[in-house]
């Protein structure tokens, strides 16, 4: 296992992250709204898929009225 010296390796790691492309602020908003909106309509869907299984199944077992 090689060993690296601490002082070298806290200057690779500021290398890399030099490196790295961040994301603007608002880049960074749009991608949480949006995610916000997947969460939203992904719950309405599932719910509304739910109900109707549901329905179905009371339908079919004969136990909806």
């Amino acid at each position: 296992m090689a060993k690296i010296n601490p002082l070298e390796f806290i200057q690779q790691v500021r290398t890399e992250v030099s490196k790295v492309t961040w994301p603007t602020r608002r880049e960074t908003t749009i991608t949480t709204v949006m995610v916000f909106l997947m969460v939203a309509f992904a719950t309405v869907f599932f719910f509304l898929a739910d109900q109707i299984m549901s329905q179905g199944v009371a339908l079919l077992l004969g136990i909806g009225g």
